[in-house]
């Protein structure tokens, strides 16, 4: 299909080219010049064409696009009144909710600097960040008050806030309260969204994400994952993460009724699923794991039948996840294998999941995906190296001025992994997480797939340790199905009849639960170390 065919039928399916009223389409392509492929532009154009359309559920009830836009303009305007300027940096530190939209969208349209801070996030980790990355402004929900508690009080600012806030710390509400409701210049300086890496190791790096420069990566997105206009998307995945940023930015091109809520609850999701004939579910692999674990009585009774798209990313996703998930709810998942700063490197559809579970799946339009030897050669089908991508979501840097390495205009993912003959992409492990084991190259992933199918074994993770015979070895780190008993020897056995010799654990260690992040994750520094368990 040529370039110009591939567009007309991503714009038709996503409802930008359909019958509209003049005047409406008139407005949009307005925002669309003023802010070019931008939050700003996405949010005002949405709310030209469909003004009376509910842009947001929440726990807070329902907005329309009309009434975001004004609470967005009334946010801009109180902004510009506390003295902030365009490149200032503001930090966000929030749940999925109005007001989180509300306020990352009002710092864009003022030509600030967002920093996402993670929720999880620990009091101190957080103020290195903020003081690092020199934040103006801290608007953050009640319940992390205390996270900020080390930060100027004079310079915080409620997003979420509950009937018993503290009277002495001013809510966006407040400060939106009379403002003009009216829209903005464009500013001088261009909006920058910083998303924090996921620091499973050490103190997250800020990474720049610029604003695409026209619409050939949203083209790239919708190609590959078949979102539809006015679709109604349960957005679970946290706005803070690259993942579900992506997807409400991208999202809003489609008009969508977006539904949000602060805290993931398996039976709420389903039922939030059913009530609005949700079509889209973003999420992460934890999240499908938990609505897998979910009360078997309110799967049973879920009417999901409406969902076409379970869109998830930001961990690596299990071959027996996949098809369990799609055996018991719908043939919807589409997984985005990539990163912050990659953006994407390929995405697979449940044809590819259900032929070749555990894929990472195809590359997208208008994206180069190459493995690479250490000499920077490309590598045959079936052969493993080091994944290279090129695409057209531009990566601005780390804030420390460092970027990524790149081999021929390539970015290093600093993932390894190899194409079978069909072209799909399989992931063996980061680069970094590589060990050599009697003189093997074994990599985490290996063990992790064998073990989590065993019937006990609810959630696992594997690392690499210092053996004196072996050079390296692996552990593991296990959480046990409720009512579960193994032990150790059995589960290497178990190992030995799934895994080559050198792949087989030296240690297996019992945990009650494994630390992920918001975006499931394990944070590797927080497993407890082995010469302590």
């Amino acid at each position: 299909m040529s370039d110009l065919g591939y567009t007309v039928k991503v714009l038709r399916r996503i409802g930008l080219v359909s019958v509209q009223s003049p005047l409406r389409l008139a407005k949009a392509g307005f925002h669309l010049a003023k802010w070019g492929p931008a939050l700003p532009s996405g949010l005002n154009a949405a709310a030209a064409r469909y003004p009376d359309q509910i842009a947001i559920i929440d726990d807070a009830g329902q907005i329309a696009y009309r009434d975001l836009v004004a609470e967005v303009n009334r946010v801009t305007a109180a902004l510009k009144e506390r003295g902030l300027q365009p490149s200032d940096s503001i930090a966000l530190l929030a749940r999925n909710h109005r007001w989180m939209v509300i306020a990352l969208i009002a710092i864009m349209q003022l030509g600030g600097r967002v920093l996402l801070l993670n929720t999880m996030a620990s009091r101190s980790q957080l103020t290195d960040l903020a003081v690092r990355e020199d934040a103006r402004l801290l608007i953050v929900d009640q319940e992390f008050l205390g996270v900020v508690a080390d930060l100027p009080q004079e310079s915080v600012v409620l997003g979420w806030a509950d009937a018993d806030a503290p009277e002495d710390v001013p809510t966006l509400s407040d400060l939106a309260d009379g403002q003009p409701s009216s829209g903005h210049p464009k500013p001088k300086r261009h909006g920058q969204i910083v998303i924090f890496t996921s620091g499973t190791t050490g103190l997250p790096k800020g990474a720049k994400r610029e604003e695409p420069k026209d619409l050939k990566p949203l083209l790239a997105f919708f190609g590959s994952i078949p979102y539809r206009g006015n679709s109604t998307v349960v957005l679970a995945a946290p706005l803070f993460h690259s993942w579900g940023l992506l997807n409400f930015s991208f999202g809003l091109t489609t008009v969508p009724t977006y539904v949000l809520r602060r805290r993931f609850v398996p039976e709420q999701v389903l039922r939030d699923i059913e009530q609005h004939r949700a079509r889209v579910l973003v999420v992460v692999p934890l999240m499908m794991q938990r609505l897998l674990d979910a009360d078997p009585e309110v799967i049973d009774a879920a009417d999901v039948s409406s969902l076409e798209i379970t869109a998830t990313s930001g961990s690596a996703l299990a071959g027996d996840l996949a098809i369990h998930f799609m055996d018991t709810f719908t043939d919807s998942i589409y997984n985005f294998y990539g990163a912050t700063e990659t953006g994407w490197v390929t995405i697979a559809s449940p044809k590819d999941l259900r032929a070749a579970p555990g894929t990472a799946g195809r590359v997208p339009w208008r994206t180069t995906v190459k493995v690479l030897d250490a000499e920077g050669r490309e590598v045959p089908a079936g052969e493993t190296g080091v994944i290279h991508v090129r695409n057209d979501m531009p990566f601005g840097g780390y804030t420390d001025g460092n970027t990524k390495a790149f081999a021929d205009g390539l970015m290093n993912t600093g993932d390894l992994g190899y194409f079978d003959a069909e072209g799909r992409l399989f992931v063996a492990g980061r680069d970094d997480d590589m060990i050599i084991s009697g003189g093997e190259n074994v990599f985490p992933r290996e063990l992790e797939d064998a073990l989590i199918e065993h019937e006990s074994v609810q959630d696992v993770v594997v690392t690499g340790v210092d053996d004196a015979q072996w050079g390296q070895r692996l552990a593991a780190y296990v959480v046990l199905h409720d009512g579960h008993d193994v032990d150790e020897a059995e589960l290497v056995e178990y190992a030995k009849t799934h895994v080559a010799r050198f792949a087989v654990p030296k240690r297996i260690v019992f945990l009650d639960e494994l630390p992920r992040n918001p975006t499931g994750k394990v944070m590797k520094r927080e497993l407890p170390a082995l010469d302590s368990v």
